[in-house]
């Protein structure tokens, strides 16, 4: 699964839509997300690791780098 299709799925998961994600990573962040801005980071897959780690911790999920 790519990077789009797998926040998308947890956006709708959660029932969170990308406009009050934005919303949200605007309040807690020291940067402006609008809809069309985070649909676009999306859609490109151009999501930072510091912005995914927002995301998820929004969403009550942590990223964990696990070793094989």
């Amino acid at each position: 699964m790519n990077i789009k299709n797998y926040v998308k799925s947890l956006l709708q998961l959660n029932a969170v839509t990308i406009k009050k994600m934005a919303q949200l990573m605007s309040e807690k962040s020291e940067r402006v997300y609008t809809q069309g801005s985070l649909s676009n980071k999306i859609n490109r897959e151009s999501i930072t690791l510091k912005e995914a780690y927002l995301m998820a911790d929004i969403l009550g999920y942590k990223i964990e780098f696990i070793k094989k």
